[in-house]
């Protein structure tokens, strides 16, 4: 599967992270790697604007393989990108493969949410396959994201406010907390994503 190198941090973890679970990875800013991969990892550690401009020659490839049906996997700023609109730094348009807009966390709790915390599973899905309600991983955000179709959202966290923490539609699967940075509970979530791809789950 493909890691899109879009200019944002956090590159190497995840990809180790992938490599652990299974998966061989190519850390990628070319077209004709999107083409050939299993699979799409967006991974995210900076911001929103800046991270979809540097995506841009990248867009039309990889909305047409998303849209074709290619498993995607969303990290963090790589989860938020794929919704419609963001207004970190005034508004910016995203790739719209989900929609909804991402939002500011609320200005009552220390912005950004950074560290551990629980996820509640709102309903079964692969991605979280023997993960249990309650587990705990690790975020680092100050924006959220809020689908219009709230059948999208299979776990939640709560943080000033209760928000998306795991999003899948269809072949789109995502996670606003890095499952490279959340020990046994997030390998078993990228050991699921590899399986997915795989066909084995």
């Amino acid at each position: 599967m493909c890691v899109i190198d879009y200019g944002v941090g956090n590159l190497r973890s995840i990809t180790k992270g992938l490599e652990k679970a299974g998966a061989t990875v190519k850390l990628t800013t070319k077209i004709e790697d999107i083409l050939n991969a299993e699979a799409i990892v967006l991974p995210g550690v900076g911001a929103f604007k800046d991270a979809v401009k540097k995506m841009e020659p990248l867009k039309e490839v990889l909305l047409k393989e998303v849209e074709d049906g290619k498993p995607i996997l969303g990290i963090c700023l790589g989860l938020q990108i794929l919704f419609e609109e963001s207004f970190e730094g005034g508004r910016c348009e995203g790739l719209a493969l989900i929609k909804g807009r991402v939002i500011r966390l609320p200005s009552e709790v220390k912005v950004p949410h950074i560290g551990w915390n629980t996820i509640k599973i709102k309903k079964k899905n692969p991605l979280l396959r023997e993960v249990n309600d309650g587990a705990y991983v690790y975020f680092v955000h100050s924006y959220y994201a809020t689908p219009d179709n709230e059948e999208v959202i299979v776990a939640t966290t709560k943080y000033g406010v209760e928000f998306p923490s795991v999003i899948c539609d269809g072949n789109i699967f995502a996670t606003q907390f890095h499952p490279e940075k959340s020990g046994e509970v997030g390998l078993k979530i990228l050991r699921n994503f590899v399986a997915i791809v795989k066909g084995s789950i």
